[in-house]
């Protein structure tokens, strides 16, 4: 066994020459390293909030005030179905990496067989008069084969690959983001047309004993068949709001149960719209939105894996070089498989380039350098996707609050015209036509002043969407999470697989 020892030690001696010699060539990469682009942001908003508070990294859902929501908010974000596709894409992608980075070592295995054989006696060469034709083999060997990194080809992959973890980890958060502003704004809207039902019915109500009343009096001879007729067409109008009212609010329920990660079904109610409060507008400047929001981030580590993926492309035109090596024991009988006599090794390096390919490469290279532009293009057009966004979502804020008071105030103005309308039929001074046109007048006014109402706070929910945040820190804490680590994000990707 001593000579066994002496082949294990004297085999690096064998290879230390061309291990160093990869050393000193592996700090050459091919291919353009990642700088950020340059992008110009707006100095400001379009619209200013001088009130605006620094709630970007609350949970904000909650100052609604409403249990109930955040309760729904909370089951989604630990069931919704697009979160865990979403965990579990990332997990694809951190294996990825993995098997990647694998390349950066040696790949070490074994092999061992054992075999019994009958040679030929009239064969080549003949056995000897009286040689037995029977013959065992017993061999066993671990083998190395490592592909020295001379050119950057397994950093720059190890570089793309770790980016698009970095990018499906955002997107993961994108959807996070997404869950929780479509629970908010569904349940928004569900509450807004639980009121809108809710005057429906009330209407409908006062419509029938108004009719009730009006068909005593016709046949008393007060009133004639037209404003009889004029009271059923207000009543049928009516009712004819509940069902289409009752269809949206289950369709509405179904929506959100599909987000919760349930069967469709029936949703719990908290606060009625009227009693929920607005949030408050988070203070940031546009130039916070390039670290915020999940969907520019992911653009951007597309980007880098896209100018990677150039860097791969170029190492083909390089030579490669791997090293092999194979360490074990060959013997016929088994008491010998383990002593130093059946001891066989070798070690090898083998240079290989390409000479002529015909555009092969050139043609790998042209495609990863369109893949780039593409991804450059895509990530400045979602910044100015996100810009505009926002921008909406603020003007929008202010404008659904303001017409939402206008609104308030014409359902107070008509309430006191169909009053007033209803008195002066009373006493005989107007005909029902008045009254009909004030009472559905305030009707549809009622109606739409919900609707504001619901599109304002919807405004706020898509102002959070926008501005992304730190928000997304907390609701990621119930989120299901990558099984795997997910590597450090930052500026230094391109050297974290070094």
């Amino acid at each position: 066994m001593r000579d066994l020892a002496a082949i294990l030690s004297s085999a690096p001696r064998a290879g230390a020459a061309l291990s160093v010699l990869a050393a000193l060539l592996a700090g050459c990469v091919v291919g353009p390293d990642y700088r950020r682009p340059e992008v110009t942001s707006p100095e400001r908003w379009r619209i200013d909030y001088a009130q605006a508070a620094d709630v970007a990294n609350t949970r904000w859902w909650e100052q609604f005030g409403d249990l109930a929501l955040d309760q729904l908010v909370d089951e989604a974000l630990r069931e919704n179905r697009d979160v865990r596709i979403a965990a579990a894409r990332v997990d694809q992608f951190i294996g990825a990496l993995t098997t990647t980075r694998s390349q950066f070592y040696p790949q070490i295995g074994y092999g061992a067989d054992a075999s019994r054989s009958r040679s030929s006696r009239v064969g080549q060469p003949p056995i000897p008069a009286g040689g037995d034709p029977y013959y065992s083999l017993y061999q066993g060997a671990l083998n190395a084969q490592w592909q020295i990194d001379l050119f950057g080809r397994v950093r720059r992959q190890s570089e793309a690959a770790q980016a698009q973890v970095l990018a499906s980890e955002q997107g993961r958060r994108g959807v996070v983001l997404s869950v929780v502003s479509s629970v908010a704004a569904s349940y928004i809207g569900l509450r807004a047309l639980d009121r809108q039902l809710e005057i429906a019915r009330a209407t409908a109500a006062n419509y029938a004993q108004t009719k009730k009343i009006f068909d005593l009096r016709f046949k008393g001879g007060v009133v004639s068949q037209v404003e009889v007729s004029q009271i059923e067409s207000q009543y049928q109008q009516a009712l004819a709001a509940i069902p289409e009212l009752e269809r949206q609010i289950a369709a509405q329920e179904n929506l959100i149960s599909v987000l919760l990660g349930r069967s469709p079904g029936p949703i719990a109610r908290g606060k009625a719209i009227d009693e929920l409060i607005a949030p408050a507008i988070p203070g940031d400047l546009p130039s916070t939105l390039l670290e915020r929001r999940p969907d520019i981030r992911q653009a951007e580590q597309n980007l880098v894996a896209a100018n990677a993926s150039i860097g791969v492309a170029k190492s083909l035109y390089y030579p490669t070089l791997s090293l092999t090596g194979v360490l074990g024991s060959v013997s016929t009988a088994l008491g010998d498989f383990l002593s130093s006599a059946s001891v066989a090794w070798s070690l090898g390096a083998g240079l290989a380039g390409p000479a002529f390919t015909f555009g092969a490469i050139e043609g790998q290279v042209q495609s990863a350098e369109a893949a780039q532009r593409e991804a450059l293009a895509f990530y400045q057009k979602t910044i100015l996707g996100a810009f505009q966004e926002t921008n909406d979502a603020l003007v929008g804020s202010t404008r659904k609050r303001e017409e939402a008071e206008a609104q308030a105030r014409r359902v107070t103005a008509l309430r006191e015209y169909a009053r007033l309308s209803r008195l002066r039929f009373d006493n005989g001074y107007a005909g029902y036509l008045e009254v009909l046109y004030a009472e559905n007048e305030l009707f549809g006014a009622e109606l739409t002043t919900v609707r504001v109402q619901s599109e304002r706070y919807t405004q706020l929910v898509n102002v959070y969407r926008a501005f992304g945040g730190g928000w997304v820190d907390e609701a990621d804490k119930l989120a299901p999470q990558p099984l795997l680590v997910v590597p450090a994000d930052g500026q230094a990707a391109s050297t974290a697989a070094r």
